[in-house]
């Protein structure tokens, strides 16, 4: 069977998910689901990366201790997941005992390879982001953050650092001969550059900090940051444990899901790390883009991005089925996205007018003419026309998946369902059905618009798990049924009620 292994990034528990979060975790969601319906073994993994300063310093600002800020906001993540359906098949935290020892043999199989040294670093750092900026990055954007716009901080101190430069050359050669390694090739073509200037060790430890896993050669020095956060992918699996069998049944994952502010650490540090390991590396990374409000990025510290209440209040309007098609259907993967809640109206209209219209009429229609059992008649070139185009979705949907075209993956279905409502406008069925002589044509059209809707629902499956279930359960089928003469429908109901729009 063919194993399919997908990750989320860690997210940062000092607040509640935003947006963001729930968008990456929502595509990759619906890719894993995908990759189950296609007879693939899935693992499917997400979680909180709960060390840093930065929740040290949000700790700090609550009056509470770094650990209650992390199981608290760790739990919300959890349960926001649950309640927005998430199939993950684990979650990680960075305080369980699993993944802290996994990073101490981890880093200490590092230590021995003479791939971690103890230094001084002089530098700037973006506290928001949790990342060391060289000088040239630092100056031509003022000492400031170029995600957060904050002030850098000026930082000296003691620290164990990763031999990064040691593994640079390997590394530019894997990416220029793998070029699906990092996607979209834009991000590809940015690292690469960037791999040209300058690139420095990377400090993996502070001294000046308690909260985080200690570093095994000298416990007064914390693991900091991407050693810890990044081996979450294969501490999961296992890894370093006495039971390697997910590691060694999943690993290399297939695909890291991550947005573009993370692209650098996913596709340098990360691959050295596991090149110093020697480890594969990921089969890709894919980064997308951010979702923004007037142009600019919603995040927590810049204080414009949309919260969990307010992504489940759309939900509750619309259902959750209607938003997770709008943050696929809104834009190209990849590209960035600006939110608009008239947007997400419409695309929830396209839903009930396309989609949910045609299955009540296709219902109505074979209950009415031939009492909810399907016929059978003997087809035309049009009829046969439509039922090639519902066999090759599925071709045309595994392209889609397997290349993160997800924009494609929501609506290739949705213009499937046009083409069938398209094709009951021709064949006019209603007037067919007053003639008796047309019975054997009306019995083809109904067939034939029967079995195209079933294609629809089964093809739409990943994306709105609920309502195309719903769909499908009215036509007493599931995603394999094959609709033969003689099977009997359901009741049809509607999938989409109307929605008043949003007020300006």
């Amino acid at each position: 069977m063919d194993r399919y292994y997908i990750t989320t990034p860690i997210y940062y528990p000092n607040g509640e998910p935003h947006l963001g979060h729930v968008y990456t975790t929502i595509c990759a969601d619906a890719v894993a689901r995908y990759h189950r319906m296609a007879g693939r073994e899935v693992f499917f993994l997400t979680g909180t990366d709960e060390h840093g300063v930065k929740m040290v310093n949000t700790a700090k600002e609550l009056g509470v201790e770094p650990a209650e800020l992390a199981d608290r906001f760790s739990a919300t993540f959890r349960e926001a997941f649950e309640r927005l359906q998430i199939s993950n098949d684990d979650f990680i935290r960075t305080v369980e005992p699993r993944h802290e020892n996994a990073v101490q043999e981890i880093v200490r199989r590092m230590v021995e390879s003479g791939d971690i040294y103890k230094d001084t670093y002089t530098g700037w750092y973006d506290e928001g982001e949790e990342r060391f900026v060289p000088e040239n990055e630092a100056a031509a954007n003022d000492y400031k953050s170029d995600i957060s716009g904050k002030p850098l901080v000026r930082h000296e101190e003691e620290s164990y650092f990763f031999r990064l430069t040691k593994y640079l050359p390997k590394l530019v050669e894997h990416i220029e001969t793998h070029p699906n390694f990092i996607q979209p090739d834009a991000r590809r073509n940015k690292v690469l550059a960037e791999l040209k200037g300058e690139v420095s060790d990377l400090s993996i430890s502070r001294g000046s900090l308690t909260w985080g896993v200690p570093m095994p050669n000298d416990p007064s020095h914390v693991v900091y940051v991407w050693i810890d956060a990044l081996s979450n992918y294969i501490n999961a699996l296992g890894y370093t444990s006495e039971d390697e069998t997910k590691f060694e049944k999943f690993w290399p994952v297939s695909r890291h899901l991550i947005g573009k502010e993370i692209l650098w650490f996913h596709t340098v540090y990360w691959p050295a790390m596991l090149m110093s390991l020697g480890l594969p590396l990921p089969q890709q990374v894919f980064a997308h883009g951010w979702w923004t409000a007037d142009g600019k990025k919603m995040s927590k510290s810049m204080g414009n991005f949309i919260g969990l209440a307010e992504v489940e209040a759309f939900a509750e309007k619309y259902s959750l089925d209607a938003v997770r098609y709008y943050l696929l259907w809104a834009a190209p993967f990849g590209n960035d996205l600006d939110f608009s809640a008239g947007e997400l109206h419409r695309s929830y209209e396209e839903l009930q007018k396309v989609l949910g219209n045609l299955v009540q009429r296709v219902l109505k229609m074979v209950t009415n003419y031939r009492d909810g059992v399907v016929p059978s008649g003997t087809l035309e070139a049009i009829d046969t026309d439509l039922l090639h185009k519902g066999r090759e979705l599925p071709v045309k949907l595994d392209a889609a998946w397997c290349t993160f075209a997800l924009q494609d993956a929501a609506t290739l279905p949705i213009e499937l369902a046009r083409e069938v409502n398209a094709y009951i406008d021709q064949t006019e069925p209603f007037k067919l059905a007053k003639d008796e002589s047309q019975a054997q044509r009306l019995d083809a059209v109904l067939q034939t618009a029967v079995v195209a809707v079933h294609a629809v629902l089964a093809g739409l499956l990943p994306v709105l798990p609920e309502k195309a279930a719903a769909g499908l359960a009215q036509l007493n089928a599931d995603a394999n049924t094959a609709i033969e003469p003689g099977h009997k429908l359901g009741k049809p109901e509607a999938l989409f009620p109307r929605v008043d729009p949003p007020v300006d």
